[in-house]
């Protein structure tokens, strides 16, 4: 394969159904599903951890968060590992990077040759307070909801500031002799659930499809899941209103951020760069929307843990669906293929997408586990061909059939015909990772985090803040 530009754009918390590439009936994404149509759309692509910090460290070294030990939102990555950025910066390759990284910043060495307007976790720290998972202080999610509808915010306002860099950058760099590697990151449609009138104003009166499960009547009772709802407050359930404004919220952020890749691939195209670059876009994790009575992440069902993944470029198979499961550790060898880079860690789980693209295997299996706020243990997620395991530790396990469960309503685990295929994944799982083991891992780091900070008095007694600022912003604190 030639070496071409590679262009990774990364949103924040971008649910995969919501793109009218991957078929939402409603949300207007004009060009990420042009990007679709002419390349190739990942129709089972996986994040390795439903939270931002720990899959955006995964992400950058193409490891899962085991492997790494960067457990939560307060173990943000410091460079220490090697990242692909690194391994380009190595290797001669610019690679800069536009926007949230959510690493741990302070000026340290991330492996870019340069980072402009970056968002990091605060003051190099993040949220500690996700760190005590015994006993931990609830966090009231219910006042975002209510706020939710149009209007604008600084996340709005960032997102159009890296778009406008984005623009400069390509324009400063359209006659380079040499293959470069751009890492675009923007926030939206991350909450809060604000979007633009422009947008909010059309979907607030659409009719769409709600979310599985979102009335109390029809929530799972899986005990790790009904642990998130009183974590996040969300026991006395949510009005149709409440689920429809904020999805319409969602949605009007959904189709901003489009707005906003839209320019980019235009002064692409504007700047000749369009058949020298290939172009990946993905998001770090997913949002539940109201799905089995919750909002955020954290859980490992696809409103959370799948992303959406589309790959377009001149030597990319075009409008084309690949069935094969991915997941965000197979960007580490794949922005190395795209540049002609020479990849040096041969121990890596993932593989390049460009090889995936055009060789299905519906066999591969992805990995994605959760160690973080909301729960008190880890769980682990398999995804091959068409089934869905999810193994809790000190909680029953699960079992899906995507092929004909796609929203995941029917747990297989108590069916006893599938009790061998129920065996045959946690025997699997065993073979990549010990999940009790990994468990006590991150509950020790996690407590000596703790320890650093002062204790678990002084962090409750700290607070947490909503959402990580934008850069210049100060965090605002409340005490949960």
């Amino acid at each position: 394969m030639d070496a071409k530009n590679f262009l990774f754009i990364l949103s924040d918390q971008h649910h995969r159904r919501f793109s009218g590439a991957y078929g939402h009936p409603c949300v207007d994404t004009p060009n990420l599903d042009a990007l679709a149509a002419r390349g190739t759309l990942f129709k089972n692509a996986y994040t390795n951890c439903p939270i931002c910090v720990p899959s955006r460290a995964s992400l950058a070294t193409g490891r899962y968060v085991h492997d790494i030990q960067l457990w939560d939102n307060g173990h943000p990555y410091d460079g220490s590992i090697p990242s692909w950025h690194a391994r380009l910066r190595e290797q001669k390759v610019l690679c800069e990077s536009i926007g949230k990284l959510h690493f741990k910043g302070l000026g340290g060495d991330h492996g870019f040759h340069n980072e402009i307007e970056p968002l990091h976790v605060v003051d190099g720290v993040g949220d500690t307070l996700g760190c005590i998972r015994n006993n931990p202080p609830p966090r009231d999610k219910v006042e975002e909801l209510e706020t939710a509808g149009g209007g604008d915010s600084t996340y709005l306002k960032y997102d159009a500031r890296c778009s406008a860099h984005a623009l400069n950058w390509i324009k400063a760099h359209n006659n380079d002799k040499k293959p470069w590697a751009l890492f675009l990151n923007f926030v939206c449609p991350h909450p809060p659930y604000i979007g633009p009138c422009e947008f909010y104003d059309k979907y607030k009166n659409e009719e769409f499809p709600m979310p599985p499960q979102w009335e109390p009547a029809n929530w799972p009772t899986h005990p790790a899941i009904e642990e998130f709802r009183r974590f996040f407050s969300f026991t006395n359930g949510h009005t149709e209103e409440s689920v429809r404004r904020v999805s319409a919220a969602y949605m009007a952020a959904v189709s901003y951020l489009d707005q906003q890749i839209g320019r980019v691939i235009a002064e692409l195209e504007k700047s000749g760069l369009a058949e020298e670059t290939r172009i990946i876009y993905s998001s770090d994790h997913g949002e539940c929307l109201g799905a089995r009575g919750l909002f955020g992440k954290f859980t490992l069902y696809d409103e959370a843990a799948a992303v959406p993944l589309i790959m377009a470029g001149p030597d990319v198979p075009k409008n084309k669906v690949v069935n094969t499961p991915v997941s965000l550790v197979d960007i580490f060898p794949t922005a190395i293929d795209c540049v002609g880079a020479k990849l040096m860690d041969k121990d890596l789980p993932g593989d390049s997408l460009f090889n995936i693209a055009n060789n299905s295997n519906t066999e591969r299996t992805v990995l994605s586990e959760y160690h973080a706020l909301g729960s008190q243990d880890g769980s682990f997620m398999l995804r091959q061909s068409r089934y869905k395991f999810i193994f809790y530790v000190n909680n029953p396990a699960q079992l899906f059939d995507l092929e004909e469960d796609p929203l995941e309503l029917h747990d297989l685990s108590t069916d006893k015909r599938f009790s061998t295929l129920m065996r045959d994944f946690e025997d699997q799982l065993r073979t990549i990772l010990n999940p009790e083991e990994v468990n006590q891992k991150a509950h020790k780091d996690q407590k000596a985090l703790i320890r650093t900070y002062g204790g678990e008095d002084a962090i409750r007694l700290k607070g947490a803040f909503d959402h990580s600022p934008t850069p210049g912003e100060k965090p605002c604190y409340r005490i949960h």
